[in-house]
């Protein structure tokens, strides 16, 4: 049976007659192209299924309506000028009541000690930079410490496994130079000929 004669569609919202169906359900098995197919459509009428159900509307609107027309602000947000305006008219005002609340000049008569507030600067600024520099102090000799031991770590490890591997050429020399001696005594007691 060729793909072409198969209704895939009329098969998933269940509009074949049982004959048919069982026909479909054949070529299915056998066809891996329709198989996909299927369960593409399977899926597509999964996800039609889950969305729910929307009244349909009772009016139809037109463009020309008052729903449609833009807020009073829309339109204004919307317009260059109209915002640059607005934004020089906010920087005006901001600059008058600036201008009316503006704070007094000290009077001339308390004058400002700047020898003080340079000294209490400096120790401030002394102590925040001590403060940072011991830490980037202990920071790195945390570090170097952590190096320290990893590569010490290392080192014992490698040191170890070369004496395990020496410890182990040292027994196989001694089983071998038993061993040979075995066989010198062996050697020399056997009668010559």
């Amino acid at each position: 049976m060729s793909c072409s004669v198969l209704d895939l569609k009329a098969y998933v919202v269940g509009e074949l007659a049982q004959r048919e169906k069982m026909a479909v359900e054949d070529h299915v098995r056998a066809c891996q192209n329709c198989h996909d197919e299927l369960d593409r459509l399977n899926l597509t009428r999964s996800a039609l299924a889950s969305l729910e159900d929307e009244e349909m509307p009772r009016r139809i609107a037109f463009v020309s309506d008052r729903v449609f027309e833009p807020r009073w602000w829309q339109t204004m947000w919307r317009s260059g000028p109209a915002m640059g305006f607005a934004s020089a008219a906010l920087l005006a005002a901001a600059i008058l009541a600036h201008g009316f609340v503006r704070p007094v000049a000290p009077a001339a008569g308390s004058a400002v000690d700047e020898a003080k507030i340079e000294q209490r600067i400096e120790i401030q600024v002394s102590a925040r930079m001590n403060a940072v520099v011991t830490k980037a102090v202990s920071d790195a000799e945390a570090m170097q410490a952590a190096r320290f031991t990893k590569v010490l770590n290392a080192t014992e490890n490698r040191f170890e496994i070369q004496r395990q591997s020496d410890l182990a050429n040292l027994q196989a020399a001694e089983y071998y130079r038993k061993r040979l001696a075995q066989f010198e005594v062996a050697s020399n007691e056997r009668p010559s000929r």
